[in-house]
């Protein structure tokens, strides 16, 4: 569902490239897209619009089109037998469906699983647990700070397309539609609606997200998510306090060796992972680590990764290789 969209896309492409097993491809959209031909693996496919019946026979059903037709939808697609992937934030809090990032916690879905709903985390939750995991298994995690640089691609193409016209158009200025201010030469520190504590709703998500999929309630989780003009991937800053002291050269192999994870730490020769580098490619990168000279136990990383494929459609299509191979 949402077949169209950038995900969507970036969906058909990633099946494509890895070679993913398909006996038949219903494509769903609005219906301004009914009857738009979907390419995949030198077929054509027609999208269709959601109806009743319209999930009978299928095994997987991916979900990227917003939170309300998720809440509807996904749990017909369970009744009709097929897995519902969400990337929604519609179930991933629901204490009753899992929240996955397979390098993290696959663990918790296989083959052997009955057809139920399983939530696609927020992409800046994704990078950031995928970073912290090796953390935490080898030393223990005491507290975790974020701010991320999230590019306008997190908005979907109408966030790209914003930017791209107010750089085509500037000086001439451009009013903002899908930014509440303009994106070009700015950073925006808001990303979603902000509660009463003055926290927006996408550094929540990361908070709370962050807690579940690493199994560690008590776990302290602080956000600051910030919108900047860059096209794709998003960036992240991290302070993470261990349970206790350890090397660099400890840190450095622990991250060397957690899988879907790319060490770019030479930062005297300024190699880091840059977003424009990291855009189209699948891990999770990180760079600059090195230790709070204040708290021997407190470490900052740099973490980038592209959020539309490891932080929405890759993830998706882990967790149904999960499901179906592994």
């Amino acid at each position: 569902m949402g077949a169209t969209g950038m995900v969507g896309q970036t969906f058909m492409n990633i099946l494509s490239e890895r070679s993913f097993p398909i006996e038949e491809l219903r494509p769903f959209a609005s219906e301004n897209s009914l009857g738009k031909k979907i390419e995949l693996q030198g077929q054509q496919w027609p999208c269709q619009v959601l109806k009743d019946g319209c999930f009978d026979g299928l095994d997987l059903v991916f979900f990227s089109s917003g939170d309300d037709i998720s809440a509807e939808w996904a749990p017909k697609a369970v009744a009709a037998g097929a897995f519902a992937v969400d990337n929604s934030a519609a179930f991933r809090m629901d204490p009753n469906t899992v929240l996955i990032v397979p390098e993290v916690n696959g663990d918790l879905v296989n083959k052997d699983s009955k057809p139920q709903i399983i939530a696609n985390p927020n992409c800046s939750t994704i990078q950031l647990v995928v970073a912290l995991k090796p953390l935490l298994e080898k030393f223990g995690l005491e507290e975790v700070r974020v701010s991320t640089y999230q590019a306008v691609s997190g908005a979907g193409q109408g966030g790209h397309d914003e930017l791209i016209e107010q750089t085509t158009n500037h000086p001439k200025p451009t009013d903002p539609k899908t930014f509440p201010h303009t994106i070009l030469f700015n950073c925006i520190p808001q990303i979603g609606s902000f509660n009463d504590e003055g926290y927006c709703s996408e550094e929540v998500k990361i908070m709370k997200e962050t807690r579940k999929i690493l199994g560690q309630k008590d776990l302290k989780v602080s956000a600051f998510t910030v919108r900047i003009p860059a096209l794709n991937a998003h960036s992240e800053s991290v302070w993470v306090t261990l349970n206790k002291s350890v090397s660099r050269d400890e840190v450095m192999a622990a991250l060397s060796g957690q899988e879907g994870i790319v060490v770019q730490d030479e930062p005297k020769k300024s190699v880091y992972p840059l977003a424009r580098d990291v855009s189209g490619k699948d891990p999770v990168y990180v760079g600059r680590v090195h230790r709070d000279p204040e708290n021997p136990k407190m470490w900052l990383m740099w973490v980038v990764s592209d959020n539309i494929r490891k932080g929405a459609a890759l993830n998706g299509i882990q967790i149904a290789e999960k499901i179906f191979f592994n």
